[in-house]
């Protein structure tokens, strides 16, 4: 059967927050806290996994509906939603909606949505052409006129080089277990997919656990991400190069497309 996209991340959702703390951090919040601030309606984010972005974004204000094809995702970013109720932190729990769904195929009424977000990359999970189109589609479909749609692509994936068992991280973790990621990366410049093979071993009070899966991308151009936005009916406004809006070259940190419904 071939790869999914979607495969790893139920495996991946213990250790999400864990990694993402020490490498990405939030440092993309504020700029997509700003730019959802300006919609004219409900904002859907695409791939909400345990609520990085969705959760300060509801704390803003922002009446939000999140995503994810990940049951084990959800369940998380709905335990933190649960805990910001008990601390009467109301505001956001009654801004988020959360929903288990495939961002190929979402299960909302057309013209439902006035801006929808793609953060981190989520969008470099759709391994084929296919995926892709039927995403974009969706999309589309769920948007108003004039509707927003915010896509952050992670640049530097195709070119990370080929290692086997490297050490990456290590840390304690909530709990007080000591993890440590071990990685490989494979690389198949045909299809633009790069595999991370990701072994997170967990030590605890002398116990000793292994967590393996893997986490495959397909990166894009952002001419030949363009091309496939415009194809679903998007007009894109700007490409920036950095969350301060800057403007983009090939050589940025990050690529952010922002398109709007026709």
């Amino acid at each position: 059967m071939p790869r999914q996209g979607w495969q790893g991340w139920d495996e991946y959702a213990p250790f999400y927050d864990w990694e993402n703390a020490r490498t990405l951090g939030r440092r993309d919040v504020p700029f997509w806290r700003r730019v959802a601030r300006g919609a004219r309606g409900r904002v859907l984010e695409l791939g909400c996994g345990t609520g990085r972005v969705s959760l300060p974004l509801a704390r803003a204000g922002v009446s939000l509906v999140g995503v994810d094809r990940s049951a084990p995702m959800i369940d998380r970013l709905r335990a933190r939603l649960r805990s910001a109720a008990n601390k009467r932190s109301f505001g956001a729990a009654a801004r988020l909606d959360l929903l288990r769904a495939d961002i190929r195929a979402l299960p909302f009424a057309s013209r439902t949505f006035a801006m929808a977000l793609a953060p981190y990359g989520i969008l470099q999970s759709l391994l084929d052409d296919a995926d892709l189109r039927a995403t974009l589609d969706s999309v589309a479909r769920v948007l108003g006129p004039g509707g927003t749609f915010g896509i952050d692509l992670v640049p530097d994936v195709p070119h990370w080089r080929e290692y086997q068992n490297k050490v990456q991280l290590r840390g304690r973790a909530a709990g007080g277990a000591e993890l440590t990621l071990i990685e490989s990366v494979r690389q198949d410049p045909r299809r633009r997919r790069t595999t991370f093979e990701q072994r997170y071993v967990e030590r605890k009070g002398g116990r000793v656990a292994e967590h393996r899966f893997e986490l495959t991308f397909r990166t894009l151009s952002v001419r030949q991400m363009t091309t496939r936005l415009e194809r679903a009916g998007f007009v894109v406004d700007a490409v920036l190069g950095d969350y301060r809006g800057r403007p983009w070259d090939p050589r940025a940190d990050v690529w952010i497309i922002m398109a709007r419904r026709w």
